[in-house]
């Protein structure tokens, strides 16, 4: 009697992409696999692939011969080895090893090479180095925490173009009275003058996120607004609670006038200012609100001349 056959086995594409030694996913970040290389979309690995984008971003950056530019997040090096070409110094901050490694691989024995210099580590953690221009698809999540990290950076770069999740794109260039006007628009704003450049496809990515994207145009404002930052972003917090709420109510809040007594109180005592022994905090910001005319106002309606 002939002997059956055996079958063959055949080992399916993502298998052979990921190989013995890859990591299965985790529950926390699911990476995502394409061309042998497993992407973490956990922690915001999502790779510009289209060439034509990547050159508008440069494009828009101005960039000058004696440049030296910040890239957040340069994954494989799409956008970094375009930036090479034009630049005096790239310093580009990967947190994933891997990818730096990559990266390192894509340009070793490239006339460009030895103007790569890496900063490897989390960038919110990280003091930013001198830098004349940002340009970055930057991890979505990290968002606004970098936009002011980069904002409060010193010596001021010249500008920034950065890939964000369309709907903070459009936050941060909202006008008053915008459905997407918010504090983040105040904030930034204050700040910086903000472009939008163009919208960017899902499918213009490797793995595609679940969102579209927007690349906007960061110019920081010089000389600064001469306020404090941190009072300020305090008091666009308060307006901004409840932004369809009357600046009246939203002051008028009990916990609001607790803070506000404390900080005046401990700002009398370092100032050597006497306190009024009939002083009641509540009473003193209505007067405020009333003499300016802004009890009745909303938040979402006003601007940042308004807010000054």
């Amino acid at each position: 009697m002939p002997k059956e056959k055996a079958q063959k086995k055949f080992r399916t594409h993502q298998q052979a992409a990921q190989g013995p030694g890859a990591q299965r996913p985790g529950k926390s970040q699911k990476p995502a696999q394409s061309q042998g290389m497993t992407f973490r979309t956990g922690i915001g690995q999502h790779i510009l692939k289209n060439p034509g984008v990547v050159t508008k971003m440069v494009e828009k950056a101005a960039l000058r011969p004696s440049d030296v530019v910040l890239e957040v997040g340069p994954g494989t090096g799409n956008m970094t080895v375009k930036l090479l070409e034009k630049v005096k110094r790239v310093v580009a901050c990967e947190v994933d090893i891997r990818m730096v490694a990559e990266l390192q691989k894509r340009v070793q024995g490239s006339a460009d090479a030895a103007k790569l210099q890496m900063m490897v580590g989390d960038v919110l953690k990280t003091d930013l180095p001198f830098f004349d221009v940002c340009v970055a698809n930057l991890p979505y999540q990290i968002s606004s925490p970098f936009v002011f990290k980069l904002l409060l950076h010193r010596p001021f770069f010249r500008c920034a173009v950065l890939m964000f999740q369309q709907e903070f794109a459009q936050r941060l260039y909202a006008a008053p009275g915008d459905k997407l006007y918010c504090r983040l628009s105040v904030n930034t704003q204050l700040l910086a003058r903000v472009d939008n450049l163009m919208k960017v496809g899902k499918n213009n990515f490797r793995p595609p996120p679940k969102v579209e994207s927007s690349v906007v145009r960061i110019e920081p404002r010089q000389p600064p607004p001469p306020i404090n930052f941190k009072e300020w972003d305090g008091m666009t917090r308060i307006c901004f609670s409840r932004k369809n709420k009357t600046l009246g109510a939203s002051f008028r809040h009990s916990k609001v006038l607790e803070v506000m007594e404390k900080n005046y109180r401990v700002h009398c005592s370092i100032k050597n200012i006497p306190v009024p022994p009939d002083f009641v905090c509540k009473e003193k910001v209505t007067s405020l609100l009333q003499d300016g005319g802004f009890e009745q106002r909303r938040a979402r309606t006003m601007s940042i001349d308004d807010f000054m």
